[in-house]
């Protein structure tokens, strides 16, 4: 009989990237396409925190630009991962 993978944090992580950027890469892919406008508008999220605490000073910002392909990949990432 066939040993199931054994799941981990690190795996998952890795299958969430994957997901996303084949979502994020097929939306590039078929942005030319008038009929699938909806799959491949692009939403960003920023988020930039800051602080200046005299001693020390930080300025960090993250963006996540997601569309319809993305989290469809994402979703199918997830899945993957609870079928190992």
């Amino acid at each position: 009989m066939k040993q199931p993978m054994k799941k981990n944090g690190l795996m998952l992580v890795v299958l969430i990237a994957a997901g996303l950027l084949a979502g994020s890469i097929a939306g590039q892919l078929l942005k030319d396409v008038p009929a699938l406008s909806f799959l491949t508008t692009s939403a960003e999220l920023n988020w930039e925190p800051k602080a200046d605490l005299q001693v020390i000073r930080y300025d960090l910002q993250f963006a996540v630009t997601l569309n319809l392909l993305s989290i469809a990949g994402l979703a199918a990432a997830i899945w993957i991962y609870r079928k190992m």
